[in-house]
């Protein structure tokens, strides 16, 4: 069982950065692809970001292409999210999500409880 917890969320300007990070624990950190997603109100939950377990390989959604990156390290049991450019349509809560394959299809196995991101105009 993964456990995962989000941080770094909050209140930034338009244009702003924030960066997230999602810690794991309770399972072999590298033996899982990561992935970040999010939910504004209102909406379905939306791709963001996924890396592959060596962090070689990332893909990302076409709303945060060139404005996110995704990045872990897994000697710390980290994925972290740098958010650059911020709009307010970025505004959600950010979702940090962990499974045993890299692909672009299937479901996700664990998920954190999120963390709430708010971009002022």
């Amino acid at each position: 069982q993964v456990q995962l917890v989000e941080s770094g969320g909050g209140l930034v300007q338009a244009g702003g950065s924030l960066r997230l990070s999602c810690a794991a624990s309770g399972g072999t950190f590298s033996r899982y692809a990561m992935g970040w997603f999010r939910q504004a109100p209102g909406k379905e939950r939306e791709f963001v970001a996924t890396i592959s377990f060596s962090g070689f390989s990332t893909r990302y959604g076409d709303s945060v292409k060139g404005r996110f990156t995704i990045s872990r390290d897994n000697a710390k049991n980290t994925v972290a999210l740098q958010m650059n450019s911020l709009k307010p349509e970025d505004t959600a809560v950010y979702y940090c999500a962990a499974r045993p394959t890299y692909s672009s299809t299937g479901p996700w196995d664990y998920w954190g409880q999120g963390t709430q991101v708010t971009v002022s105009s």
